[in-house]
């Protein structure tokens, strides 16, 4: 087992606007045997009708499923059962302690154990940021687990795509700057303005420097040439996404630097997106604090008008 770290509880209580049960699972798999991150033990919200069909939604970097929390009653309210998981390395999930241990693939098998451990169907993804590289991959090789795809500020990048000033910037900062303020960086990636209570939940699961690896990682992690150990599968992935007919809905902001322009692209590769009712919504790169509700609302019109 690589080394790892577990936020204490005690960091995550009376969170701002965050009343959800917290669910645990240890992640079991034979990949994860083999790679020596069998166990680590990632934390899920579980809202709404178990009997439902489920909307997964993926946060990204550097966040946590407190990301969604205005989303999470608004589709849980439409009948529907929502799963927002904390990727390893955030929110209450377990935090393995060297950037090393972090991988695109590696990632992608956690969440693989997560989906085949809780044997979700009918699946719903919605995701932003790496929630989007990690849930496009994932929906395109589970392709009979998921119903439909919702995007917000998200790509599936191959190592082939011109990289945003703004990414290479972000990139250097993750990697060298000794100051890497959780809390600030998603303010910043926002328009609002958060409250105390709110920066306080962000940088709840990162008690010091230590339990940072994760968030480190990510950017990174990001396919930016052909050569990327994950691009080979993105491209693969993406070869089903072109043929992919089933509802794909983009949700993009107005004010996001790094993400403009990837709905449009998105709506000309996928067969699934022609006829959807896409959405330009209010807000930075974490539309979710920007515009949560009607990120959710686009949601539940999706899965009414698709009948779904």
């Amino acid at each position: 087992m690589i080394p790892f770290l577990r936020t204490p509880d005690s960091r995550f209580k009376r969170l701002s606007h965050y009343p959800f049960e917290s669910h645990y699972m240890a992640l079991t798999s034979e990949p994860l045997v083999k790679d020596g991150t069998s166990g680590l033990r990632m934390h899920y919200v579980d809202e709404g009708s178990k009997s439902a069909d489920p909307i997964l939604m993926l946060h990204g970097e550097p966040s946590w499923s407190y990301l969604y929390r205005y989303m999470i009653p608004v589709c849980a309210a439409a009948g529907h059962r929502v799963i927002a998981p904390d990727l390893i390395g955030f929110g209450k999930s377990d935090k393995p302690t060297k950037v090393s241990d972090y991988s695109y693939q590696r990632h992608m098998d956690w969440l693989q154990a997560f989906i085949d451990q809780l044997d979700l169907k009918n699946i719903t993804l919605g995701c932003q940021d790496w929630g989007s590289l990690l849930g496009l991959r994932l929906a395109a090789e589970n392709e009979s687990r998921f119903k439909a795809i919702v995007v917000g500020n998200g790509m599936l990048p191959t190592g082939e795509e011109k990289i945003p000033a703004a990414f290479k910037v972000w990139k250097a900062f993750a990697l060298n700057s000794p100051w890497f303020p959780i809390s600030r960086i998603v303010e910043f990636g926002s328009f609002k303005t958060f409250s105390k209570d709110e920066r306080a939940a962000y940088d709840a699961p990162f008690p010091s420097a230590k339990f940072k690896a994760g968030t480190r990682a990510f950017p990174a992690l990001v396919p930016t040439s052909p050569d990327n150990p994950a691009s080979a599968a993105n491209k693969a992935a993406w070869e089903i996404l072109k043929k992919w007919d089933k509802p794909f809905l983009t949700t993009f902001s107005n004010g996001d630097p790094i993400m403009r322009g990837g709905d449009k692209h998105m709506q000309k590769l996928v067969p699934g997106a022609k006829n959807q009712p896409h959405i330009t919504l209010k807000g930075g790169h974490f539309l979710q604090e920007d515009s949560g509700v009607e990120f959710a609302q686009a949601v539940n019109r999706l899965l009414v008008g698709s009948q779904i």
